[in-house]
Order: C-alpha cells, then sequence, then structure tokens
C-alpha cells in the first residue's frame, strides 16, 4: 500500500480512480481460516515434489550425524593411541613408496624394503658407499645435466644376504 500512496500524492486523479475500489474493499470482511483453507486447497491440487533431503526425517538425519561423530571418534582414538607414522617420499627405481624413518643419531633413513622385513633382519650391517646421483632422482635428489655425473656419499643398511635395506644420504649439494 505504501507505493499506492506514493502515487497518491503525485496524481490527484490516479488517486482519485481507486477510491471506488477503497470504498468497496472497506464492506468486504473475510472470514478467520479463509487463507489457511485456500493454501491447503492449492495444495491438494499442485502437489510438491519433495527433494531427497526433505523426505528424510529429522531421526535419519540425527542418526546419520551420530554414526558419522562416532566414526570421526573411533578414527580420532586409534590415531592417537598408534602414535605418529614416518613420513613418506619420494619413488624409488623399483617403483615402490620410499618410508623415511629415524634413526637413533637422528639422520635419516629411506626404507629401501618393507619395514617388517628390515625389523625381522637379525644381523643388518652399516656400509659406506657412493651412489650415482642419476639412481637417487626417484628419491627426490635434484639433478641437473651440470651435477648428473657425480656421486653422492650414502650409507646403506645391509642384510646378511646382500640386499639393501636402507639408505642414508651423507651430504647431497
Amino acid at each position: 500500500m505504501r507505493k499506492m500512496d506514493d502515487m497518491e500524492t503525485r496524481d490527484p486523479m490516479f488517486a482519485a480512480m481507486f477510491d471506488p475500489l477503497r470504498s468497496e474493499m472497506d464492506t468486504l470482511d473475510t472470514p478467520r481460516g479463509v487463507e489457511k483453507e485456500l493454501m491447503q486447497a492449492f495444495a491438494r491440487q499442485f502437489p510438491r515434489k519433495r527433494r531427497w533431503y526433505q523426505a528424510w526425517r529429522a531421526r535419519t538425519w540425527a542418526l546419520g550425524a551420530s554414526l558419522a561423530a562416532g566414526a570421526l571418534a573411533v578414527t580420532l582414538t586409534l590415531g592417537a593411541l598408534m602414535g605418529p607414522q614416518p613420513a613418506r617420499t619420494g619413488m624409488p627405481a623399483d617403483g615402490n613408496a620410499a618410508l623415511v624413518t629415524r634413526s637413533d643419531d637422528g639422520g635419516l633413513f629411506i626404507a629401501l624394503d618393507s619395514l617388517e622385513r628390515i625389523e625381522q633382519e637379525p644381523a643388518p650391517r652399516m656400509v659406506e658407499t657412493e651412489v650415482p646421483r642419476s639412481s637417487l632422482a626417484a628419491l627426490g635428489v635434484p639433478l641437473t645435466p651440470d651435477n648428473a655425473g657425480d656421486a653422492v656419499k650414502a650409507e646403506l643398511l645391509v642384510a646378511s644376504d646382500g640386499q639393501p635395506l636402507a639408505l642414508r644420504l651423507s651430504a647431497v649439494n
């Protein structure tokens, strides 16, 4: 009605045209509840499709949310009980993911075999060697055409059968 009042103040002739309509509307008295009944009849005649999330009741949503919260709690609890896990690094030449673990002196070892195999080895030994830089590129060692022929000093953890188990790089420039 606010817009109508604004137009009436600008154009009195326009306001005079609506006077009979206003007087007729004042005589009408709509009974209570008519709007509600009309809306219900309209809803019966033109039913609306419910969306998928409207079909679910509150109990279903509550069940789903509680299951998700329970799964999160179990995951966090198991993660806390298992402790920190070693970080993953690049891929070695054989295509298996290398695993970085810490040694007692704080140097980083790159696992070349599974951790189970390394732990089960009865008498591993350390061997100092030089490894071509080009073979370490898969482990993330920087490789350029200038240093591709260089060798990198490394320490290998070797099993009793001569199989390399882990690698620690001494100095990579």
